[in-house]
């Protein structure tokens, strides 16, 4: 019984975005990792109701499948932290933020980014949630 409860880390409460992706949604790898494009195949932590497609917003991690990149990458199953999305949302200071893609980071099981840089702005919410993004790109709105 001891061994799942160290199981999970400290855990920030990240506040309710409006969610603008949901399973099929396709994604551009922002960093430098080798994949292009991805396609979301199932968002964790998420429980829904029978039938009801998890969506997922910035922060989220999703498992997703590589449609484009290097050969070695496409087709494999990788975790992705959504760091832009199209669908506006409302901060919490009342603010409304949207972005022109739907993007996200790979990242490992530990929550590291497989890339060294990100290209392009990052939300805030998803570089609260992971610092190791934060560090590593080069614009956060």
């Amino acid at each position: 019984m001891g061994t799942r409860r160290k199981l999970g880390g400290k855990t920030l409460v990240k506040p309710r975005t409006s969610y603008g992706l949901q399973n099929g949604s396709r994604l551009f790898i922002a960093d430098n990792s080798g994949a292009k494009i991805a396609q979301i195949i199932n968002v964790d932590h998420i429980k829904t109701r029978m039938r009801r497609l998890p969506k997922a917003t910035v922060g989220s991690v999703c498992s997703v499948t590589i449609k484009k990149g290097r050969p070695e990458m496409r087709g494999n199953i990788m975790k992705a932290v959504i760091v832009r999305q199209k669908m506006i949302y409302k901060r919490l200071d009342g603010t409304r933020l949207c972005f022109e893609d739907n993007a996200g980071v790979i990242i490992s099981k530990e929550g590291d980014p497989k890339g060294t840089e990100i290209r392009g702005p990052i939300a805030r919410e998803a570089a609260e949630l992971f610092p190791r993004l934060a560090s590593i790109s080069s614009l956060i709105i």
